[in-house]
């Protein structure tokens, strides 16, 4: 099958070449251009801007993105005046399924179809596949099928397509919505990893002298707290026939044997907009998600978005018991 593609960041590009692997022609574009030429070394159809994409597609033709969300809506609307109707147009990155709603209805007044495809797999999905959440209408995902098939991590075709690793959520918005739940999903599970390595990177304070003032809280049984854990050795162990076995976890056991102390990393954690998505649903809907929200909340705080609420507390102690602000440093010596 024919198709393009347009954006090829470290997602779109893994893709394009395992759907050119899988037999099917990429026709592929991208603002830098050298991205386009080495796909081209690859076996792909360069196109130079987005109406050479258009022209070399075969119509009915589909035309997958994998944009950031903040410029994904644009070019939709952009890409769309320059398409025929039957005409598929695929967003496969994490935008909100709000604006894939509005999008669908929009371009449906043209006759042109819009799928949202929530996608995921990061880039190891080359080679393990993508699992992929679909959202629109029935003919446009059946005409896609094959494409779905290849992307994902595939299997006996008399399985159904969810055990293949690709799935029919629903009309327009549905695909973004699932991934959009899924990532708020993430977002806990990588939290309660991250909360309890560092419980254990900590079990050693009791062999850690601590100030004995007023500040500083004594440590209680301090011969309780006397295990200077290899964090990386219980990382790995967890991942064979543990229950919290997966492959986050297989991630994290392969960055803490590459380096136990995670000196490259400063531990400062963005988000992309899907953990605050899910949170508004869950307020929207009612439903509590104090685990998802809380996690979100860590990235904030990971951030440094929490230190003047910090220098606030300092400041109320010293007013009403003149307690002095020690430095972490001071906790201990």
């Amino acid at each position: 099958m024919q198709i393009g593609m347009m954006g090829l960041g470290r997602m779109g590009y893994n893709m394009a070449l395992r759907l050119m692997a899988g037999g099917h022609e990429v026709v592929a574009y991208d603002v830098n251009r050298d991205s386009v030429a080495a796909l081209e070394a690859q076996g792909a159809v360069p196109a130079s801007s987005v109406d050479d994409l258009v022209a070399k597609l075969k119509p009915p033709r589909a035309i997958w993105l994998m944009l950031p969300a903040a410029v994904t809506e644009g070019a939709v609307r952009d890409l769309s005046t320059r398409l025929s109707p039957d005409d598929i147009i695929i967003d496969g990155g994490n935008s909100n399924y709000r604006k894939a709603v509005d999008l669908a209805g929009e371009l449906s007044t043209a006759s042109i179809h819009f799928v949202d495809v929530g996608t995921s797999g990061g880039v190891w999905g080359k080679e393990r596949g993508y699992c992929l959440m679909i959202g629109g209408d029935e003919a446009a995902v059946a005409r896609l099928d094959p494409i779905f098939a290849t992307l994902s991590p595939g299997g006996d075709p008399a399985l159904s397509t969810a055990e293949r690793g690709y799935f029919h959520c629903g009309p327009p918005g549905a695909g973004h919505f699932v991934k959009m739940i899924h990532n708020g999903i993430e977002y806990g599970m990588m939290a309660a990893f991250a909360e309890g390595l560092n419980v254990l990177k900590s079990a050693n304070a009791g062999s850690v002298a601590r100030k004995a003032d007023a500040e500083t809280s004594p440590l209680d049984e301090p011969q309780y707290y006397r295990y200077d854990f290899d964090v990386a050795g219980i990382t790995e162990v967890w991942r064979h026939a543990s229950v919290i076995s997966s492959w986050l976890l297989d991630l994290t056991a392969a960055a803490l044997a590459a380096d136990p102390n995670l000196a490259n990393y400063q531990g400062h954690v963005s988000d992309s907009g899907e953990g605050r998505w899910t949170l508004k649903a869950a307020i929207d809907t009612s439903v509590p998600v104090p685990v998802l929200s809380s996690a979100l909340f860590g990235r904030f705080t990971s951030r440094g978005n929490d230190e003047f609420a910090n220098k606030v507390l300092s400041a109320m102690r010293q007013a009403f018991g003149g307690h002095i602000e020690r430095k972490p440093q001071e906790e201990s010596h």
